[in-house]
């Protein structure tokens, strides 16, 4: 569990979404530079690429992100994982066409004070859901499937498999109506003792802010593919 727990509560809220903050032509920089970056993973299983946005590929980005968000949730600092040669990654672009499972990006070094993470749609349709229940561990993919459950040999980065969340929070079942109107893709099982607070409906030039101890995932209702940009903070 992370050490810093009751400082990083301090720093929770609720869940925001801030429309028209990018512009469209701003939006449209940001889709030439996903276009520009070197794919990092492609996961034809999952049918789902992912781009790390380096650090100084597009300082005037760079920029134009910090201080937008800044002007929302005050001084932060970047939490995003390093590439290979010990550059930092400030966010990560990612192209799916499947719903991404239930997780939390809670970081892995557990000494850092984890802030806010935040969602760009770079495509105009998908929906993010955001649940109640927090966790305060590492990040963490949450599943009762037996084989995800089995994978232990985990590179750098790579969230470990739990389903810890089933003994965490209340006993109580999953909302029916909310699961097959947004969350067919999840076992009704897996929801067990969760909670929506926010489903995030995809726009351009909105942004979501969410804390990173903040159970989510992916609705189902994707049309074709979606495109967004994810980054992660701390204090």
């Amino acid at each position: 569990m992370h050490k810093n727990i009751q400082k990083i509560k301090k720093l929770e809220g609720s869940p925001q979404v801030i429309k028209n903050l990018f512009s469209k032509k701003e939006i449209d920089k940001f889709m030439q530079l996903y276009q520009k970056l070197p794919t990092t993973v492609h996961n034809k299983k999952q049918n789902v690429i992912k781009k790390r946005w380096l650090k100084s590929f597009n300082e005037e980005l760079e920029n134009l992100f910090y201080e937008k968000v800044k002007n929302e949730i005050g001084d932060f600092k970047m939490d995003n994982l390093k590439d290979e040669n010990n550059e930092d990654i400030l966010g990560l672009f990612q192209e799916s066409y499947n719903p991404i499972g239930l997780h939390v990006d809670a970081g892995f070094n557990l000494d850092e004070i984890i802030f806010k993470q935040t969602l760009i749609p770079l495509t105009p349709k998908g929906s993010t859901v955001i649940f109640k229940n927090k966790f305060y561990g590492s990040s963490t993919n949450f599943t009762i499937d037996e084989n995800e459950l089995k994978i232990k040999d985990l590179k750098y980065g790579q969230n470990i498999r739990s389903s810890a969340h089933i003994e965490m929070y209340e006993k109580k079942p999953f909302n029916k109506e909310d699961h097959e109107k947004y969350l067919k893709h999840e076992k009704l099982d897996n929801l067990s003792g969760l909670e929506i607070d926010l489903v995030y409906e995809w726009e351009l030039g909105s942004i979501l802010i969410f804390d990173r101890t903040r159970l989510h995932c992916s609705s189902s209702k994707i049309d074709g593919k979606k495109i967004g940009l994810t980054t992660l903070t701390k204090k």
